[in-house]
């Protein structure tokens, strides 16, 4: 508990305490009054408060106004005890309210810790600390053990031990050396790492994702949007119809001539105003969304907004890229096949494709260039080739050593009217032309994750009626991924543009009750996922322009986590509905007995102060998402 949680905890045991003493003591008139005054104001000091500022600042008709007018009342009625303890049960279910949300902002606030406070750098041959944002991008930073990674980059020197779960939710460390990608946020456990940075620290993992928890509960879902619209009207009706069982029966009463018993009539208007506070509606509603989004960062799913949870809820198929995605994304060459009508050996069609690709930042170019090195121990000379041209979706041109030299796809090749012979073995395929004529194709091999096939089985359980996945990739190495996962539908060969196409021709097989999510990783799947009606991200090696896009993030790049954020957005929407029901149950049946005089003070109490509880208690269910 914080000290404001304690302050008013501290109020209500006091305040209970003299109420109850006060009740037994054999005191009436003005001193009774006094009495009761003192535990009224002890308990209720802070919602009278408000409720004066609700009416200065002309915002009346809020839970707070209802409740003064309320409790004001009993107690000028001379219902001293009903007057205390309404206040004081109401404050008891804003305590219950406050430690909910308590719980919640902990998850978010661990997330926080990730914050670096600075980094190191060397200068003078000395360590110094700066802050994060003075540092540019290529700076050596040094990260001792203990210590936060503060900016994105690749360690230069040493080896160690991270500590991911702040990121990930996963407890499990994970071991790096020279030469691997590390994120910001992470923990460093015991070797002493240099990095170079690759981003600035604005730009960074870290700074991300803060902001994205940060403005997630600026988005608000169509649940609470109605609620918010529900309060606003509901609110003035039900104290115009209190005024109005107040004010009429007494009227009605005089002009036929019978004795008017305003009192008892005051009274019943006043347990109306009691039943009829929105407080559990109010409170639980946007506060299973808090939840929610809290207990799925706490598991390494980040998801930008409430409305995403609404969205997530509802998702009928699941739309995968492949590379990266499903794929670990590490390319490697499996093979170099030449062609011995073209008269080139293995050796230069390896030599040939590495030099043209080493203008490009492709992955699979990435890994030709490091299969060259560790096969020769040569560097790439870039300054042999020129003209060079990437056509993306396609391969690249260029010339070297006065050849042209294209490497690329099926596509490329038949564009440029190249008889190029396939590949048996499963895998991506680059093909090499020189000068016009076939060389031969270098075979490029990409592992599953390993939880990838558990992803879809999960996705089946969790009631995702189809699994579908797009890739640029050869129609053999896709069908085979797509077999191996068994998922229902397999579309190849595609460019970003094609993909679009692909999943807007989904999305018209969605109806009002399905939604479609679109996962991926890399910057051409950015403009699918902004067409998706929900778009996911690997979080930790996905590009800055995928994360950017997406309105989930998985932060450990486990497709599994899929499943789990679809389980915590139907978890959520269910305590949603629950307590829409429930509540709105509760009210409307104490309403027509309070309209019909049958209600008193203490049901009145329930339906308010009981009923905001259970819809508390109901709404803290959501943060428990280990086990989904």
């Amino acid at each position: 508990m914080n000290k404001k949680q304690k302050k008013a905890l501290i109020q209500i045991i006091v305040a209970s305490c003299l109420m109850i003493a006060f009740s037994l003591l054999p005191v009436k008139g003005i001193f009774r009054f006094i009495l009761f005054m003192i535990p009224y104001l002890t308990v209720g000091y802070d919602v009278l408060r408000k409720a004066l500022k609700g009416i200065k600042n002309k915002q009346i008709f809020d839970e707070n106004f209802l409740m003064a007018v309320a409790t004001l009342g009993a107690i000028i009625l001379g219902e001293y005890t009903e007057g205390v303890a309404v206040m004081l049960f109401y404050q008891i279910g804003e305590l219950f309210q406050s430690y909910a949300v308590g719980k919640s902002r902990k998850n978010i606030s661990e997330l926080m810790d990730i914050r670096p406070d600075y980094a190191n750098i060397y200068q003078d041959g000395q360590i110094v600390k700066v802050d994060p944002d003075e540092v540019e991008i290529g700076s050596i930073i040094v990260v001792k053990p203990g210590e936060k990674i503060p900016i994105d980059g690749i360690i230069c020197e040493g080896n160690t031990t991270l500590n991911t779960a702040a990121l990930t939710g996963e407890s499990i460390p994970r071991d790096v050396e020279c030469g691997d990608e590390v994120i910001s946020g992470c923990v460093n456990l015991n070797g002493l790492i240099q990095i170079k940075t690759t981003k600035e620290f604005g730009e960074s993992t870290v700074s991300k994702i803060l902001d994205m928890v940060e403005n997630a509960s600026s988005k608000k879902s169509r649940s609470e949007e109605f609620i918010a619209k529900f309060a606003k009207y509901y609110t003035p009706i039900v104290c115009y119809l209190a005024l109005a069982m107040a004010v009429i029966p007494t009227i009605v009463n005089f002009i036929i001539g019978r004795e008017p018993n305003a009192l008892a009539h005051i009274y019943s208007a006043l347990t109306f105003l009691v039943i009829s506070c929105p407080c559990a509606l109010v409170i639980s509603i946007p506060l299973t969304f808090f939840a929610a989004i809290g207990g799925a960062s706490n598991a390494g799913v980040l998801i930008k907004g409430s409305n995403y949870l609404e969205t997530l809820s509802k998702v009928g198929i699941v739309v995968f890229d492949k590379t990266g995605t499903m794929t670990k994304g590490e390319f490697k060459v499996s093979g170099v096949h030449h062609t011995d009508l073209a008269g080139f050996s293995d050796d230069e069609v390896l030599y040939y494709a590495a030099h043209i690709e080493s203008f490009s930042s492709h992955p699979i170019s990435e890994s030709l260039k490091k299969y060259y090195i560790e096969q020769t121990g040569l560097q790439i000379d870039t300054s042999l080739v020129s003209d060079v041209e990437e056509k993306a979706g396609y391969g690249v041109k260029g010339i070297i050593d006065k050849h042209t030299v294209v490497a690329g796809n099926d596509k490329y090749m038949k564009l440029l009217a190249v008889d190029s012979i396939a590949c048996s073995s499963i895998g991506t395929v680059v093909h090499v032309a020189i000068d016009g004529k076939y060389a031969g194709h270098i075979l490029i091999s990409d592992d599953l994750k390993p939880t990838a096939k558990e992803s879809i089985v999960k996705l089946n359980q969790v009631g995702v009626r189809e699994t579908v996945m797009l890739t640029g990739d050869r129609a053999s190495a896709a069908n085979a991924v797509g077999n191996e996962l068994k998922i229902s539908s397999v579309y190849s060969e595609l460019l970003p543009g094609d993909k679009v196409s692909k999943v807007e021709e989904l999305l018209a097989k969605c109806d009002s009750n399905s939604t479609l999510a679109f996962v991926g990783d890399g910057i051409n799947d950015a403009p699918v996922l902004s067409r998706a009606d929900v778009g996911i991200a690997m979080g930790a090696m996905g590009s800055d322009a995928a994360i950017e896009a997406a309105d989930v993030v998985l932060m450990d790049d486990d497709p599994a986590k899929i499943a789990k954020a679809i389980r915590i957005a139907k978890k959520c929407m269910g305590i949603v509905y629950e307590n829409i029901y429930f509540a709105i149950g509760v009210k409307v049946l104490c309403l027509i007995l309070g309209a019909l005089g049958i209600a008193n003070m203490w049901m009145a109490i329930f339906a308010d102060v009981g009923v905001m509880v259970i819809a508390v208690l109901n709404a803290i269910r959501v943060m428990f998402v280990k086990k989904l």
